[in-house]
């Protein structure tokens, strides 16, 4: 009895990894950009889980690239130096002390992030969006205020990304970028991840959030929509369904499209394995946004 017990899980296992090897094949050699962050990033467990998902991309033949935020982490120091952490139009407000306190912040971070990944055997590197004049910025205004050192990146240089790529290095980028005047600037991790992927032509972009993907209602579960193309997203927009802190983020989702990228997916960072759920099952997770003339989804093929 036991031993068709564990014939019946060994089978199972089977059919997951042929199920994967469609996609395996599909994205082998394709550049994957993760925006990491938010609850994602809440607890050890989840961060391992994200940190090996990602290895495992790379181990398969995908190019991944992570972008990481560590908002929270840098309320905590700031608060840590007497400074109480000050949000326009849920910007953050960003002095000069607050500016060093970040870029000290998302370094400790970045580097805890490579340190995972070399654990598990694959070649990661660190950088921020200074290294190679990799992000370049403006100033960016809340609502026509200046909320200081937060910059709107306006240029990508994205050579160190593709010299690290082909060296068969897992990047990890910091999102902080320099003006041009070669002033240091914080920059909303969603907008360089959007930037970063845009720029390479990503296959894939993938935010990790808070929630379990878009819906019409978010207190109707049964409106929850898994899939929908720049023009209904747009739509949705313009209309005023979408509010709150997931507005900008489709926003970025709808340009990453505009500007080349091939799908955005919006996923629940606080269940683990979302990352793979989404890439490597037919039914898929969270939400795609696709092209308006995307032929896999018309066609139902492997990407479905």
């Amino acid at each position: 009895m036991s031993e068709n017990k564990d014939m019946d899980i060994a089978m199972k296992k089977a059919e997951v990894l042929i199920e994967a090897l469609a996609y395996i094949q599909r994205f082998n050699r394709k550049i994957i950009v993760v925006k990491y962050g938010g609850s994602a990033m809440s607890s050890p467990e989840l961060q391992r889980n994200v940190i090996k998902d990602v290895t495992l991309l790379k181990l398969v033949g995908f190019k991944p690239i992570i972008v990481h935020g560590g908002g929270k982490d840098i309320s905590r120091w700031v608060s840590k130096v007497g400074k109480e952490p000050q949000f326009i139009n849920g910007l953050r407000v960003t002095d000069e002390e607050t500016m060093e306190i970040a870029e000290m912040v998302l370094g400790r971070v970045n580097k805890k992030l490579v340190t995972m990944v070399q654990e598990l055997g694959v070649n990661a590197a660190g950088i921020s969006g200074k290294d190679g004049g990799l992000l370049k910025v403006k100033k960016k205004l809340s609502g026509g205020q200046d909320i200081g050192f937060v910059g709107d990146v306006k240029h990508v240089n994205p050579k160190i990304l593709y010299d690290l790529l082909d060296d068969d290095f897992l990047p990890i980028v910091s999102p902080i970028g320099i003006d041009d005047e070669y002033n240091t600037y914080n920059i909303n991790a969603d907008d360089a991840a959007c930037a970063i992927a845009s720029a390479l032509g990503a296959d894939k972009l993938v935010f990790l959030t808070d929630v379990e993907g878009l819906y019409r209602d978010f207190n109707d579960k049964s409106s929850f929509m898994g899939r929908l193309t720049v023009s209904e997203a747009d739509s949705l927009i313009d209309s005023g369904v979408i509010g709150g802190g997931m507005l900008p983020k489709l926003t970025n989702c709808t340009n990453a499209i505009k500007s080349g990228v091939n799908r955005v997916h919006i996923l629940d960072g606080r269940v683990p394995h979302s990352i793979l759920l989404e890439i490597f099952t037919k039914n898929g997770f969270g939400t795609a946004i696709v092209a308006d003339d995307d032929q896999l989804a018309k066609e139902g093929g492997v990407d479905d």
